[in-house]
């Protein structure tokens, strides 16, 4: 472990894959569901990013690969030209304001529901069963449905998609990409035993489970480089009414099998997604972190004093903060001068307009309006 000489600051900066980045703090990717028609991001959009851009990396909101991946309404989507000008916009405001941002490439699975699917069809999944909640729909949330299994056949197209999506996040500007492979989606229900009930080359046996995964990294590394992708994993997070009956089992070898594609970096959600950081206490992250050969960022419930403590023990390289960036656009300069953090309104997360959005002050502007 390194002592407090050696080890990194939180604002130091650090070289990520082929990227810069002015200090390890990372916005993590917040759904807020305010795109526009057609899955279009717009100039508020590109506003709140913009306000964001201090952070050493931001972390673009979950983006749909194609609708079929949709299951939230008003979340953006990457795959039309419409969608790549919306994005452009975003990622011209980050880089105005000399910032880094990447595409969070998105593909739900059966955490949908027919109404957000083309022509109402059923949501796709590794296996056809149920999830426990409910799909935030134009309408109101409405319960999940059984998904339909996927053919073999069709899983190639899938990973077709990733591949045009990762196209098109590089003509929109991004500054590299994020395989979403975390919380209970699409990628994550091929890898947990609890919703992968395949007898297929996909199904089965570990090294059939994480086969999706590595064809997905393949097709996007194929685009990208490795040097400029990253990958998420939750390997104990139950978000989305997900589990595993092992899951060193299954992370440890995804973790090591990816190593051959020299990824940017690995993003860890510790805990339960949004909640508990001690849901699994016996599971080790550090082991994974050893078992990857290049930086590892932590998420889930991180302050200042733990982003510190965790950098200074050698457990992560960058920290990604989540919900403080929410109602914080400074958040670098805050946590740099130690100073209180604004708080958010719950009721404004999601859907809506520049209330909740772009309208938190930063601190200097903070003060003057409290003078």
């Amino acid at each position: 472990m390194p002592d407090e000489t050696t080890a990194p600051d939180l604002f130091q900066p650090v070289r990520m894959g082929a990227l810069a980045l002015a200090n390890r703090v990372v916005m993590a990717p917040l759904t807020r569901s305010r795109a526009g028609a057609g899955d279009v991001p717009g100039p508020l959009n590109a506003t709140y990013y913009a306000q964001r851009a201090s952070a050493g990396l931001i972390i673009s909101e979950a983006t749909n690969i194609t609708q079929q991946g949709k299951g939230y309404a008003f979340t953006p989507g990457i795959w039309s030209d419409e969608q790549v000008a919306g994005w452009r916009l975003v990622t011209d405001a980050v880089h105005e304001r000399g910032g880094r941002i990447v595409c969070q490439l998105w593909h739900v699975g059966r955490i949908s529901h027919p109404s957000l699917q083309p022509n109402g069809v059923l949501p796709v999944a590794p296996s056809a069963i149920k999830p426990q909640g409910n799909a935030f729909t134009e309408t109101g949330f409405q319960p999940h449905v059984a998904p339909r299994a996927l053919d073999t056949e069709e899983i190639a197209g899938i990973v077709a998609d990733y591949r045009h999506a990762a196209e098109q996040a590089k003509r929109a500007g991004f500054d590299g990409v994020e395989i979403h492979a975390a919380n209970g989606y699409l990628i994550d229900q091929f890898l947990r035993d609890g919703t992968n009930k395949r007898t297929d080359r996909y199904g089965g046996s570990v090294e059939n489970r994480i086969r999706f995964l590595l064809e997905v990294t393949e097709a996007v590394t194929g685009v990208w480089g490795g040097e400029r992708t990253g990958l998420r994993l939750s390997p104990v997070s139950p978000a989305n009414d997900i589990s595993d009956s092992d899951p060193m089992a299954v992370f440890g070898p995804a973790v090591e099998a990816v190593n051959r594609f020299d990824l940017a970096y690995l993003h860890f959600v510790e805990g339960a997604t949004g909640g508990d950081r001690n849901v699994a206490p016996d599971f080790d992250f550090l082991k994974l972190r050893r078992a990857f050969n290049g930086l590892t960022m932590a998420n889930n419930g991180y302050d200042l004093d733990l982003a510190v403590r965790t950098l200074r023990e050698g457990r992560a390289d960058l920290i990604a903060f989540g919900r403080p960036y929410i109602s914080n656009p400074d958040l670098v300069e805050r946590l740099r001068r130690g100073a209180p953090l604004a708080k958010a309104d719950k009721d404004t997360f999601y859907g809506g307009d520049a209330r909740g959005y772009t309208d938190y002050p930063a601190l200097d502007q903070e003060q003057l309006n409290a003078a």
